[in-house]
């Protein structure tokens, strides 16, 4: 493309009988926690971000879709959560673990604790969606629209000039779970995001359809779901080895 593009724009050459194909990135399958490997991971966190990283594998969400969960995004009465404006600036919801309803509950409880403070000391803004915000300005100070995991300290939030309180940042999470992987005996190379894709490994060895698969993780193509079915499929073709006959 790269030789096409200068015969054609510098060198004012006719490319167009050149018969020549575009480079297809390299396939490459996720690396892939088992359950006892991700409890294992999980259980070396220290609260609050044993939460997050819970949301990232019961829920199958990013790194940042967790961090800019709000409170009103989480549903515990039918167990499920929602993730505003993710990759492709889309809208979906996704499975909220029934076993995380009592932690969510008791966060939710220190986030409310943590916003009535702010506002004694006449803060407790927080950032909202332009849109949003020219809509319903009062909102940016109600409990609904509060981060689920809130930064420790307030911060001037750069594109209002305000002094409100943001999300925790992600290479703090990322750090977590990187301490987390020494800690164990795990020698795979994976990050925040093999929660993600354990999660979608899991449904598929479960049975789950892959277009709900799709749905879930929010994926626009079937073909960058379909990726899973290659590491499940390893598991449960019971095909067995010549060497283990």
């Amino acid at each position: 493309m790269g030789i096409a593009f200068l015969c054609r724009e510098f060198l004012q050459q006719d490319t167009a009988q050149l018969k020549f194909k575009r480079s297809k990135k390299p396939s490459k399958l996720p690396t892939v926690f088992t359950h006892q490997e991700a409890t294992e991971v999980i259980n070396h966190i220290p609260y609050p971000f044993k939460l997050a990283t819970q949301l990232m594998y019961g829920s199958g969400l990013r790194l940042n879709e967790t961090l800019r969960l709000r409170v009103e995004d989480i549903d515990l009465e039918n167990s499920a959560l929602t993730v505003r404006s993710g990759k492709g600036d889309k809208d979906r919801q996704s499975l909220l673990p029934r076993s995380l309803h009592d932690a969510l509950k008791t966060q939710i409880e220190k986030v409310q604790l943590l916003h009535n403070e702010d506002l004694r000391n006449g803060f407790g803004n927080v950032y909202m969606p332009n849109a949003i915000a020219r809509k319903y300005p009062a909102r940016s100070k109600s409990l609904g629209w509060q981060y689920l995991f809130p930064a420790n300290k307030l911060s001037i939030d750069p594109r209002s000039d305000k002094k409100m309180r943001h999300h925790v940042m992600d290479r703090t999470l990322q750090s977590y779970v990187r301490k987390a992987l020494l800690q164990t005996s795990i020698v795979k190379k994976a990050g925040c995001h093999t929660f993600r894709h354990s999660f979608a490994t899991r449904l598929l060895e479960a049975g789950t359809d892959l277009r709900n698969i799709q749905e879930l993780l929010g994926h626009t193509d079937i073909k960058t779901t379909q990726i899973y079915t290659h590491v499940a499929g390893l598991h449960h073709s019971g095909v067995i080895s010549p060497l283990d006959r």
